[in-house]
């Protein structure tokens, strides 16, 4: 339904085009409107909220507030909606928390076709794992290298340009490289990606599965974009990153049995005498 009014718009008269970008901007309120209210909040009268709900293929404003309410329970296109300058703060802030949710939810659903056994495969052998992202994603790399060295295996965090291809060009068939990117359309990452399989490396994407990208690498992540990054930081496709990277140091540390348990167990023993309160943070 909120795409269908988001498809029209442009073909509406000015007073129901009002009407419309007011449901889109408050969907929720809409659904439990009044006719009378719905007509207030949009300045406009009753007759053109009716000709609106006809517009849209609606026999009325009943069925309206039903179609609305059948989409509000399916969250995929509600919360795939981007923050507009005209959103008031409240309805902004549940953008982007029902957006967060959403890309959790996305990921989850895709876990049982992802190759996650492949990647902790390639891990637990690796000679060493690097870790590389730009921007919003190289905070993605960093905070996966703080993870993942505690299991034991030497990692790196590479967040620039020219330290990602000097990797790729000296990379060794048991080095493991994770290129982390929301959109994939950076020329240097498919360079990157390109030079460390010639060496017999194994390259991991977290990124958009229709990137160049992603046909470079050995073991693709799929992590579909659902925000518009014109303007504001990735948000939700970092949290999603985040929890898949979570999820695959897990695996991996299962993996490795005893060997992790006991490298995880004295990093954090090591900082007892400085931190006495570690265990509690």
């Amino acid at each position: 339904m909120l795409d269908k009014i988001n498809e029209i718009l442009p073909m509406l008269s000015p007073s129901e085009a009002r009407v419309g970008r007011w449901i889109l901007a408050h969907p929720k309120e809409a659904a439990n409107a009044t006719l009378a209210r719905l007509a207030r909040e949009c300045e406009t009268s009753e007759p053109t909220v009716l000709r609106f709900c006809r517009r849209v293929g609606l026999s009325g404003f009943r069925d309206l507030a039903l179609r609305l309410t059948e989409a509000l329970s399916n969250p995929v296109r509600y919360v795939h909606r981007d923050v507009g300058p005209d959103d008031s703060t409240p309805d902004a802030m549940l953008k982007v928390m029902d957006a967060s949710i959403q890309s959790l939810i996305d990921m989850r659903a895709q876990l049982s076709s992802m190759p996650v056994e492949a990647a902790v495969e390639a891990m637990r052998e690796a000679r060493q794992i690097a870790f590389a992202g730009l921007g919003a994603s190289g905070h993605v790399a960093t905070d996966a290298c703080h993870k993942f060295f505690r299991l034991g295996i030497p990692c790196t965090s590479l967040c620039d340009t020219p330290m990602i291809l000097q990797f790729a060009a000296i990379a060794e068939p048991e080095d493991v490289l994770v290129l982390l990117s929301h959109t994939g359309r950076w020329p240097d990452f498919v360079r990157a990606a390109r030079l460390a399989r010639k060496r017999g490396a194994t390259v991991i994407a977290i990124t958009n599965p229709e990137s160049d990208v992603a046909a470079e690498v050995n073991l693709l992540f799929p992590c579909q974009l659902i925000e518009d990054t014109s303007v504001y930081t990735p948000m939700s496709s970092r949290l999603a990153q985040l929890a898949l990277l979570d999820a695959i140091h897990v695996a991996l540390a299962l993996a490795r049995g005893e060997t992790a348990s006991d490298t995880l167990r004295r990093s954090k023993d090591a900082l007892k005498s400085n931190f006495p309160d570690i265990s509690t943070h």
